[in-house]
């Protein structure tokens, strides 16, 4: 699948009652092997920033899930996840979602919507 359609199709599933996390997860449902209702329980825990914390940003963390399954590289996950995150935190301004929201400072750096599209893109740029 194209990079971009697969970002839009993760924002789409972001407007269908999936939290960030489950939206990319749903986006590489195809090469996961899972079924939707397994991607969703998988990433349910992960919405608005890890635990409902304001975290780690659950599309962030979706990306996480992704390379575990997914990665092929040769290099460990983590470091790859290491460089998702330099790369997230480069286009979003952050990688914690209050952050990312402005909870504290009132100035959004980043919308749930391009978080998501900047988490499928570092991972698909990747696999």
């Amino acid at each position: 699948m194209d990079m971009d359609k697969r970002a839009e199709q993760a924002v789409a599933y972001k407007h269908e009652n999936c939290n960030c996390a489950q939206a990319v997860l749903l986006a590489f449902a195809g090469e996961l092997g899972k079924s939707e209702e397994e991607l969703r329980a998988l990433g349910s825990g992960f919405g608005m920033g890890m635990g409902c914390t304001e975290a780690t940003c659950g599309a962030l963390c979706g990306a996480g899930m992704v390379m575990g399954f997914l990665n092929k590289s040769g290099r460990p996950t983590a470091a790859v996840m290491r460089d998702i995150l330099h790369e997230f935190e480069e286009k979003a301004g952050a990688t914690i979602c209050k952050d990312l929201k402005g909870i504290e400072t009132g100035k959004m750096l980043c919308s749930c919507d391009d978080c998501v599209r900047h988490a499928v893109r570092a991972a698909e740029q990747r696999l």
